[in-house]
């Protein structure tokens, strides 16, 4: 399913089902860079570090990865690359601002003319594929700031499998004539006794006109065989390079194989065997199971049932001793302000205090009744003293004109 999905965004990016498998390779490179920027020494020695592996910044589901540790990594390959390359950048510390520290690679990353269209955050999980890239850019960087250049590789050319066969066995017979070893100086060699033969019937000049005729002693010759006897040994040295030996080899393996497998097919046939009987039992003993625990399942279904209409009504209830409880709440609220009004009523009943303002303002008030009175017999008086003057005025005015009306008939 991890498969599918890496494929399935691989070609979502436009990029091909293989461009999520890029990063590896891009990581196998970048680590040959550095090691021919001799890492080892100037940063994995210098920091006391292991070396790193081939898939290091390499951010994968199937590999165990330490964000912190890989960002700090990043950071300290960065510094260093990027002061291989010619630019002075001081070495980040554990407890610099990540963002601070980013920033900086980038903007060392843009001065070298490389366009970064990726944000920064992809660079904070110490891992990934634009953590590969940078790294790899800036390792080309401080590779041409050294003069160095990869260069093609030169193939050598192809021969036929006769002519290597042919070319090896002529190498292995001049190495066993040439190079004879120490240790076997007494020893014939039987590719060597071949050469000489091979090279000897090639010589007719070197044939006898006539048939030599033996002259040694036979008893001394027995004795002499007897004696070099122990040190005539034929030895054939084998060489990895010739097809026949692998030939046997394969030979060998293939019979083992066949040998192996046929004690290995009658130890999986009953291995077979027994699951087979072992999951038939299993399978039996299921069916008695089911068989003796429906009785026992429906019963539990309906108590489940059961149970659960129980707690529906227990909610249901619940919900109503809530309601009844804050209506309950409420009127003992409001009989606890009647209780406060009827004991504040029931106090004042009983205190003499009411009376004794009663008579206290009863007496402010016949006072003030008393000066009401005097203040309204003085206003009576001057009332009356007012009408009076007016009658008075009023009587002086009218004796002149009644006169004169008395005597007007006789003027």
């Amino acid at each position: 399913m991890a498969d599918e999905g890496r494929r399935g965004d691989g070609e979502a990016d436009g990029r091909g089902p293989g461009a999520t498998y890029q990063v590896f390779v891009l990581m196998e490179v970048l680590l040959e860079k550095m090691k021919v920027l001799n890492y080892e020494e100037e940063v994995l020695d210098k920091h006391n570090m292991k070396n790193l592996s081939r898939h290091y910044f390499v951010s994968s589901p199937y590999l165990a990865s330490n964000p912190g540790e890989q960002f700090y990594m990043f950071t300290i390959v960065a510094a260093w690359l990027i002061n291989a390359a010619g630019r002075p950048f001081a070495e980040p510390r554990e407890d610099d601002e990540p963002n601070a520290t980013v920033s900086n690679i980038l903007a060392e990353l843009r001065a070298f003319g490389v366009t970064v269209d990726f944000p920064p955050s992809k660079l904070k999980s110490g891992s990934g594929e634009f953590v590969c890239l940078v790294l790899d850019r800036l390792a080309d960087e401080a590779l041409r700031r050294r003069g160095f250049s990869f260069r093609r590789p030169t193939y050598p050319t192809e021969t036929t499998e006769e002519e290597s066969v042919l070319r090896d066995d002529a190498e292995l017979t001049l190495q066993t004539i040439e190079e004879p070893d120490e240790d076997e100086e007494n020893v014939t060699d039987l590719e060597a006794l071949k050469f000489r033969t091979t090279h000897t019937e090639a010589e007719p000049s070197s044939k006898p006109d006539e048939i030599l005729e033996s002259t040694a002693d036979a008893a001394a010759w027995y004795l002499e065989v007897e004696r070099v006897l122990p040190q005539l040994k034929v030895t054939v040295r084998t060489d990895n390079k010739d097809w026949r030996i692998h030939v046997d080899q394969m030979h060998r393996h293939r019979d083992g194989i066949e040998s192996l497998l046929k004690e290995a097919e009658s130890s999986l046939d009953k291995l077979q065997s027994d699951i087979a009987k072992t999951q038939e039992k299993v399978s039996s003993r299921e069916k008695y199971i089911n068989n003796q625990l429906e009785q026992p399942i429906q019963v539990y279904i309906a108590a489940q049932a059961k149970l659960r209409e129980a707690t529906e009504r227990h909610q249901q209830a619940c919900a109503r001793v809530t309601e009844k409880t804050r209506v309950l709440a409420e009127v003992n609220e409001e009989l606890e302000k009647l209780k406060q009004e009827l004991e504040e009523k029931s106090s004042s009943i009983s205190d003499g205090a009411p009376v004794v303002e009663i008579k206290q303002s009863v007496m402010k008030l016949k006072q003030e009744n008393v000066q009401m009175d005097v203040r309204t017999g003085v206003l009576q008086h001057l009332l009356l003293q007012a009408r009076l003057s007016s009658n008075m005025r009023r009587d002086i005015t009218s004796i002149p004109e009644a006169a004169a009306a008395a005597a007007g008939p006789y003027v």
